[in-house]
């Protein structure tokens, strides 16, 4: 199976789940495993995203952090990538039906984590996501300025074979509802 095929099975799957009425109670341990890795790493300066339906809604992390004075940073479109800006109300709906705040000032310094969705990964542990490659363009740029990433899904699309290239973004952890991976230290956590 090639990339596109495994990326149109593991959309269908996703697609699935996001109707699914568990998916809030999916949504919230993901969010929980994601909290407490932060915590652990005590992330400060963190690279989050504004969920399409189908990503894990992570917008009650984001409300926690803001609270707890953290650094939230979320992708910003412009062209075929985009940039990091702060997160700030009110959002506005954009291209794909991506949400995002209204243009501010690019931020160029050290993140401390990238929390990035993906569609599913290979066992080279890298990123499949939507086709775009907006995240591809950004991280070969940035990678430099992240310390971690982390990838997060509702279930996991995983496949035994490289379907994956080698520009893809690499994760060092995978957090899904039954799965926490950490593949720095090849471990399944549980």
């Amino acid at each position: 199976m090639d990339k596109a095929e495994f990326r149109k099975e593991a959309l269908v799957k996703l697609k699935k789940v996001s109707k699914a009425p568990n998916r809030y109670k999916i949504d919230k341990t993901v969010i929980q495993k994601l909290y407490d890795y932060i915590k652990q790493i005590n992330a400060k300066n963190i690279m989050l995203y504004i969920p399409l339906d189908i990503e894990v809604d992570i917008m009650p992390l984001i409300v926690r952090l803001k609270r707890e004075k953290k650094a939230i940073y979320v992708p910003f479109m412009e062209g075929k990538s985009f940039r990091l800006v702060k997160y700030r109300l009110p959002l506005e709906v954009k291209k794909f039906k991506v949400k995002e705040p209204r243009i501010s000032r690019e931020y160029n310094k050290k993140i401390d984590l990238a929390i990035v969705p993906i569609v599913g990964t290979d066992k080279s542990m890298r990123r499949v996501g939507f086709g775009k490659g907006m995240y591809d363009r950004f991280f070969e740029k940035k990678s430099k300025n992240i310390k971690k990433t982390v990838f997060v899904m509702r279930i996991l699309s995983y496949s035994r074979e490289i379907i994956t290239d080698n520009y893809d973004v690499k994760g060092e952890l995978l957090i899904s509802k039954t799965v926490l991976l950490n593949w720095s230290a090849n471990v399944r956590i549980n």
